[in-house]
């Protein structure tokens, strides 16, 4: 840019500072064409909030992860929304669409990437990959910034704070009934133990009652749903 048109560019830029309301309301504006852009595909998908064919509640396991995983702050490094951008699919997979989240309370979508994107993570690594990667990120990621979170695989998750999650999830809409509530305790044991076989067949010994294993149940469920909604409408999708 010549020194000219670069002198130009500022002298416009500084009167329209000047003009505060106009201003405002160009920013506004602004960022109401990028949200849209944002947003609109999320709803323009035949997975939309009305159809839920394929997505299902959280387990008790899975319920129990996601309070771990919201207590550490994770959500405040790793995002849960892929946004329809060439670039965003090509590195995190199919683009998030509105549906995936209806039994999301609180959503979990994120404001920053410290970490990438979580929400297609779900059977991408081993359980065991992620089992090292909390007790230490640089084992599994070289060069990694995440802290380490050693102390969930001494931690032990509470049965009865599983069914008060699900008890609260109930009330604002999550399809549980009074029998899957009462069994989340037992419906948690069995799931525990399916995890801690499949880590054992991986070299790994935990017990099925601590708090990485909840955490590994609820990753390894991220953007399975979806995915497999996507995929059985991708044939009546096709032109």
């Amino acid at each position: 840019m010549s020194d000219s048109n670069e002198r130009g560019y500022t002298a416009a830029h500084r009167i329209l500072e000047g003009k505060s309301a106009v201003f405002a309301v160009l920013v506004t504006v602004a960022i109401l064409i990028g949200g849209i852009v944002e947003i609109v595909p999320l709803f323009s998908s035949t997975l939309g909030p009305e159809h839920l064919a394929g997505v299902t509640p959280y387990s008790p396991l899975e319920v129990a992860g996601r309070d771990i995983y919201i207590r550490e702050g994770c959500y405040l490094c790793h995002s849960q929304m892929i946004r329809p951008l060439r670039a965003e699919v090509m590195r995190y997979g199919e683009w998030t669409r509105a549906g995936e989240y209806a039994y999301d309370h609180p959503f979990l979508l994120g404001s920053r990437r410290l970490g990438p994107d979580l929400q297609r993570v779900g059977g991408k690594y081993p359980d065991a990959w992620h089992y090292e990667h909390m007790r230490d990120p640089r084992s599994t990621s070289p060069g990694s910034v995440m802290p380490t979170y050693a102390w969930l695989h001494t931690a032990t998750y509470d049965p009865a704070d599983i069914q008060a999650s699900m008890r609260a999830l109930q009330k604002v809409g999550v399809p549980y009934s009074d029998a899957e509530i009462a069994g989340a305790p037992a419906a948690a044991q069995t799931e525990a133990e399916a995890i801690v076989g499949r880590l054992a067949s991986q070299n790994v010994t935990a017990e099925p009652s601590r708090e990485i294993i909840a955490l590994i149940a609820y990753l390894q469920r991220l953007g399975m749903d979806g995915r497999a909604a996507l995929a059985a409408q991708k044939p009546a999708e096709a032109p």
